[in-house]
C-alpha cells in the first residue's frame, strides 16, 4: 500500500513536470520560436500550445508590438565643419520572428548602431543652418537606409525622429547675432516699404483730388454755358414772340393808330430823360414835327419805304 502511494506520487510529480515543460501559453502580440534538438521547428503565435516533451524548447521570445528605441546623443560634423550633438528615437517592429532570431545576434543593438552611423552620414551632407529646417528629409533618409538593412533580419523600421540638435555655445551665440541682424534688417525694410506706400497713397490721393476738382470745374462751366445759352435762347424767343405779337397787332383794326400813340409817348419820354442827363444836348431838326415821326414809325412798321425828312421850318 505504501509503495503504491509512493509510485502514484512520483508519477503525478513527473506528469506535472512534463506538463510544465510541454504546455506553453503565448501572450497576445507575441511570438515564440521553438527548436527541436537545437534546430528551428516552428513559430508559436498567441494562444495555448503543447510541445514534445524533452525534445522541443522555446529558444526565443519576441514581441510583435511597435518598439521605441532611444538613440543616444552623438557628435556629428556638418558639411561646413561644425560639430553638433544629435540624438533621436527610432520606432521599429518585428515582422518575422524566425529571421529576427537567426538573422542577427541582437537586432536592437544592430539597428541602433546603424541609425547612428546613418545619421552622421546624413548630417555631413548639409550645412549647419539647414540641419534645423531639413529634419524631415534627414528622418526620411535614415528610415530608408535602416529599412533596407533590417529587411533580412525580419524587422521593419517605421520611422525615425531627431529629438535635439545641440551646436556649440559659440556657434549658438553667432546664430543669435545673425538672427538679430536679420530681424533688424527686416524691420528697416518694412519701415521703408511702409513709408513708400504712404507716399504713393498720398500722391494718388492728391492726384484724385485734382482730377475731381478739374471735373467739377468743367461740369460747372458746362452748366453755366448751358444756362447762359438757354437764357439767351429764352430772351430771343421772347423777343421774337413780342415782335410777332406787334406785327399781328399792326394788321388788326386800330393797330396803326395805337402804334403811333405808343411811339409818340416813348419819344416824348426818352426826350425828357435826355434833358435830365446833361445841360447840353442836340435837338433834332424836325423836333417840332411830331406827326412826321409818327408817320415814319408807321411806315417802318408797315414795311414801306420811309419818306424823305422834311426840311426844317425857317424862322
Amino acid at each position: 500500500m505504501d509503495n503504491t502511494l509512493i509510485v502514484v506520487l512520483v508519477f503525478v510529480f513527473v506528469a506535472t513536470i512534463i506538463l510544465f515543460k510541454t504546455a506553453v501559453v503565448v501572450p497576445q502580440q507575441s511570438a515564440y520560436v521553438v527548436e527541436r534538438l537545437g534546430k528551428f521547428r516552428r513559430k508559436l503565435d498567441a494562444g495555448f500550445h503543447i510541445l514534445f516533451p524533452f525534445l522541443d524548447k522555446v529558444a526565443y521570445k519576441h514581441t510583435l508590438k511597435e518598439q521605441a528605441v532611444d538613440i543616444a546623443e552623438q557628435v556629428c560634423i556638418t558639411r561646413d565643419n561644425v560639430q553638433v550633438g544629435v540624438d533621436g528615437v527610432l520606432y521599429m517592429q518585428v515582422l518575422d520572428p524566425a529571421r529576427a532570431s537567426y538573422g542577427i545576434g541582437n537586432y536592437l543593438f544592430a539597428i541602433a548602431q546603424l541609425a547612428q552611423t546613418t545619421l552622421r552620414s546624413e548630417i555631413g551632407k548639409i550645412d549647419l543652418d539647414r540641419t534645423f529646417e531639413e529634419r524631415g528629409m534627414i528622418n526620411a533618409n535614415v528610415v530608408s537606409e535602416l529599412d533596407k538593412a533590417s529587411d533580412p533580419w525580419g524587422v521593419k523600421v517605421l520611422r525615425y525622429e531627431i529629438k535635439n540638435i545641440n551646436p556649440p555655445q559659440d556657434v549658438l551665440h553667432a546664430m543669435e547675432k545673425q538672427m538679430r541682424a536679420e530681424r533688424e534688417k527686416r524691420a528697416v525694410v518694412l519701415n521703408s516699404e511702409g513709408e513708400r506706400d504712404a507716399k504713393i497713397n498720398q500722391a494718388e490721393g492728391e492726384k484724385q483730388r485734382v482730377i475731381k476738382e478739374s471735373e467739377a470745374a468743367k461740369t460747372q462751366q458746362i452748366n453755366e454755358a448751358e444756362g447762359e445759352a438757354q437764357a439767351i435762347l429764352a430772351v430771343a424767343t421772347a423777343t421774337a414772340e413780342g415782335l410777332r405779337q406787334v406785327a399781328a397787332s399792326m394788321t388788326a383794326k386800330g393797330g396803326a393808330e395805337a402804334m403811333q400813340l405808343r411811339v409818340a409817348e416813348q419819344y416824348i419820354a426818352e426826350f425828357g430823360n435826355l434833358a435830365k442827363t446833361g445841360n447840353t444836348f442836340v435837338v433834332p431838326a424836325n423836333l417840332g414835327d411830331l406827326t412826321s415821326m409818327m408817320a415814319l414809325a408807321t411806315d417802318i412798321a408797315k414795311g414801306r419805304k420811309s419818306p424823305a425828312p422834311l426840311a426844317p421850318a425857317s424862322d
